[in-house]
């Protein structure tokens, strides 16, 4: 992908993971518990500060068990901003006493595997869900994907396809564009107390650590060494949650929402063309810009985006990714590891996809070692 093609592609993809980052963004911000402008500045500048860091589309998402635990509980800012410290200083901590790298190393390809289906089919299914409200809009969205990805127009296609039906919506009516109101807004310092400390380690520390050291940072490395060979010394799970820790650190005081890297934000944007730093550049300044300029009001620009057309995004990013060339190479013991590894990273979560995934593994290297010794 060569000048004009490769700019396009990267912004296409900039905006390809808008299926998983909106509607936890839309779904959190709906409580009023946390100020919208904070929030995206902390996207923004996160953003910027890994396009300079990795050159690379590393994408940037919230953290989804600190999301599910605002939106069905109540979490103050002071837990949330609470929660965004505790685990950046563990992360920077096992990061430098390297803990992270040696799980990493130990993690064979076959769970690996499973891990990427498990992903594949949780972005599939998360897809899914979005589509329910508005089937023939997702359907077709979905379908001019899956053209548009097979011509020389595949560059555009996130562009064209949200920019597409965000117009359908509002000109059949089913969406009015809203009032907007253009000032500054500077993020606000947030006090946090021992007990928004005490809140958090007992309601979303582990939990979330747990994804976060697996799906964000190892499972990232992972396919992120397989899409660029070229960086994968400079793309570890070391550096990912050296990075994740340190900018949440930096970032949560002033209103942040807890982030971290992600597996399946990193195939949709490769999916849909990112390759460079630029993709995450330019996520970063219109995170910045809406939290900056817009406030308040940026939720209302981004709920115009019809969610079932997100939602087709995923579906198609995430049957990519679960169709797998080791799915086809393994044999039946090493394939039975896969799958069950992919059905509890789903059914559960990442980290107990992995958990599991180890040790149907390590079952079947003993099983091997056996019939090679009754063999001899």
């Amino acid at each position: 992908m060569q000048g004009p093609n490769r700019f396009v592609g990267d912004l296409s993809g900039a905006f390809a993971d808008l299926g998983t980052f909106l509607p936890i963004v839309l779904g959190v911000l709906a409580l009023q518990r946390i100020d919208p402008s904070g929030l995206f500045i902390g996207f923004g500048i996160f953003a910027l500060a890994v396009a300079i860091i990795y050159r690379r589309p590393i994408p940037i998402q919230p953290m989804k068990v600190v999301a599910a635990v605002v939106i069905t509980s109540h979490l103050s800012a002071g837990d949330i901003a609470a929660t965004g410290i505790l685990i950046s200083l563990i992360l920077i901590l096992l990061a430098v006493f390297g803990v992270i790298a040696a799980i990493a190393k130990h993690i064979p390809q076959t769970v690996l595997s499973g891990i990427q289906l498990g992903v594949g089919l949780a972005l599939a299914w998360t897809g899914l869900q979005l589509m329910t409200d508005a089937w023939m809009l997702g359907g077709i969205a979905l379908i001019v994907l899956a053209i548009l990805q097979r011509t020389r127009l595949k560059s555009f296609t996130v562009l064209a396809v949200v920019f597409g039906v965000s117009c359908w919506s509002v000109l059949s009516g089913e969406q009015v564009f809203p009032p907007i109101n253009i000032n500054f807004y500077p993020p606000s310092l947030i006090g946090v107390s021992w007990r928004d400390i005490g809140e958090s380690a007992m309601s979303v520390l582990l939990p979330q650590l747990a994804l976060t050291l697996t799906n964000a940072v190892v499972v990232t490395a992972a396919i992120a060494a397989n899409y660029f060979p070229s960086d994968s010394d400079r793309i570890t799970p070391k550096r990912l949650a050296l990075t994740t820790g340190a900018l949440n650190l930096i970032l949560a005081p002033f209103g942040a929402f807890p982030m971290c890297h992600g597996a399946g934000g990193l195939v949709v944007q490769h999916r849909f063309g990112a390759r460079t730093g630029l993709a995450p550049a330019i996520f970063g300044l219109t995170c910045l810009s809406l939290g900056l300029f817009l406030g308040p009001d940026a939720i209302k620009l981004l709920s115009l985006i019809p969610l079932s057309a997100l939602g087709a995004l995923l579906v198609y990013a995430g049957l990519q990714l679960a169709n797998s060339k080791l799915l086809f190479l393994s044999d039946r013991r090493e394939l039975l590891v896969i799958v069950m590894t992919g059905i509890c990273c789903v059914a559960i979560n990442v980290a107990a996809g992995l958990v599991i995934g180890l040790i149907l593994d390590g079952l079947n290297r003993r099983l091997k070692k056996r019939l090679t010794v009754m063999e001899d």
